[in-house]
């Protein structure tokens, strides 16, 4: 009886657990997604590369948005070679 208890006192833990790491990491992946997108429509890209990244970033959105803030702002932020 006693073990019956713990087990699903242990089980309800987990399944909080569980839920709450899903939540923050659910959370964590639209604010990657949001800042991102933020980030690319203020960069100082044309209106072209603008809307690669943003398709991009909108097909795939975590790797997309994590390329962006790997590579693309880097090359954003370069002065444009003529």
């Amino acid at each position: 009886m006693y073990s019956d208890a713990m087990s699903r006192g242990e089980e309800k833990f987990w399944g909080w657990a569980v839920g709450s790491v899903s939540m923050v990491l659910l959370l964590a992946f639209v604010l990657l997604f949001l800042a991102a997108l933020v980030s690319i429509l203020r960069s100082r890209l044309t209106g072209g590369m603008k809307l690669v990244w943003v398709v991009f970033a909108f097909c795939a959105p975590f790797l997309g948005s994590l390329l962006w803030f790997v590579f693309g702002r880097r090359d954003a932020s370069m002065p444009e070679r003529r």
